[in-house]
């Protein structure tokens, strides 16, 4: 494969989720080791591992269990990020942990996926953490679900304990807003289904789950309406070839920008139209949500990190007050009255949680109204004050301009993720 046709690939992010022993880092490992993205000296760090433990086959869960603590407890505790590719696509997969005090390590996880993988044991069928981790994915808006029944071998690959599993979590999800879910039975032990089709299950008539991940449509994830455009810096090159050169540099996070749009930049609302847009060495006639562009404008405006360039008759919403789901991820609940720094796109601002309005239990979904203490992994509907204007919007209409984070002053600590509302 030559350097350009790689760099062109499509990248697809998912994220692993599941209860603890459900079999997840088996699963990735699988996928690594027959769809052979494993360089030889893992392999065999691995296979030495796997006979010091002595095992007779090779422990397939080693490939992304890497901290000491995980290899010895046979757990997963940090999110392991793992990167492989085959010949349709690129992957970056986010394995996170099972254990309920782990929970901010999924939303950590799964914050940027595409895709999320829930396992259920087939022995098992849906317990609490499966619905703890489909909620999360539905409340990340991750736009796609994979639901892996595994370990079908310890079943004798019956269709009825897998269509019960379905059926059972079919009634589940009708609460969620999730709107792609598919399911495939499999046995990250033995093979079934992961990258070679199953010849124990031929009664499905599904993909196995590479091709799952290969054919999965994820061209329409990102908003390609509602342009957004956080400024990250001001380029000013100051030289005798640029010497008036000005040019607004960042990440596109949604829609579709062209020369001779006419822009307002917030939250001056200061109104131009754009010159040219420069990606890299080339001028490019559009750039579009994920790429990293620098655009110019016609009139020199002043506008810098932390602002955001928008299409006149369609802003962004700057505002200081937001109405956020949180993550409280710290050991710590929120000092009362503390102020953190908050962290939205390109921008940043000193805030405050003014009102915390009810928490949510994540296995019932129900509220939790008389109980406003946040403590690690609780998710709660809370109100939080900024000291200057933040251009947002909600997050089920974009992923990038509806998050956000909450640092601690005093520690640099990220004490929690926030989704607007």
């Amino acid at each position: 494969m030559d350097k350009i046709a790689y760099e062109e690939m499509e990248l697809l992010r998912f994220t692993t989720a599941g209860s603890v022993d459900d079999g997840k880092s088996t699963l990735i490992g699988r996928l690594l080791y027959d769809s052979k993205s494993i360089f030889e000296d893992q392999l065999e760090a691995v296979e030495a591992s796997s006979t010091k433990k002595g095992l007779d086959h090779v422990d397939l869960s080693l490939f992304t269990d890497g901290l000491k603590d995980e290899r010895e407890q046979g757990i997963t505790i940090d999110v392991a990020y793992r990167y492989f590719a085959t010949p349709k696509r690129k992957f970056i997969i986010a394995d996170t942990p099972g254990h309920i005090q782990y929970t901010r390590n999924m939303v950590t996880g799964a914050s940027t996926a595409n895709l999320a993988l829930v396992l259920i044991d087939a022995r098992n069928g849906m317990i609490e953490q499966t619905r703890r981790h489909a909620f999360i994915a539905s409340l990340l808006q991750i736009p796609h679900l994979v639901i892996c029944v595994n370990k079908m071998d310890l079943v004798d690959y019956d269709e009825n304990v897998f269509n019960s599993i379905v059926k059972e979590f079919k009634a589940f999800s009708a609460k969620l807003n999730v709107s792609d879910i598919q399911f495939i039975p499999i046995s990250a032990l033995k093979g079934d289904n992961v990258v070679n089709k199953s010849e124990h299950m031929k009664w499905f008539n599904g993909g196995t789950l590479l091709h799952t991940l290969e054919t999965t449509h994820i061209g329409s994830d990102e908003n390609h309406i509602d342009c957004r455009f956080p400024i990250q810096t001001v380029i000013r090159p100051h030289s005798d070839q640029y010497h008036d050169f000005r040019g607004y540099a960042g990440r596109i996070a949604g829609g579709v920008f062209k020369p001779g749009d006419e822009v307002v930049l917030l939250p001056s609302g200061l109104t131009s139209k754009i010159s040219a847009i420069h990606d890299f060495d080339k001028k490019v006639k559009e750039a579009f949500a994920p790429m990293s562009v620098t655009i110019e404008l016609e009139d020199d405006v002043d506008a810098g990190r932390g602002d955001m360039i928008c299409r006149v008759n369609n802003q962004a919403r700057v505002t200081q007050d937001l109405d956020v789901m949180l993550s409280w991820m710290h050991n710590n609940p929120p000092r009362p009255r503390a102020k953190y720094i908050l962290r939205h796109t390109t921008n940043e601002s000193k805030a405050m949680i003014t009102n915390v309005q009810y928490k949510v239990d994540v296995n019932s979904l129900h509220r939790i109204e008389d109980d406003k203490t946040l403590q690690m992994n609780d998710i709660a509907r809370v109100q939080i004050r900024s000291t200057k204007p933040i251009m947002a919007d909600a997050y089920n209409k974009n992923r990038h301009t509806g998050s956000l984070i909450l640092v601690d002053e005093g520690t640099n600590e990220t004490v929690a993720a926030g989704m607007i509302i």
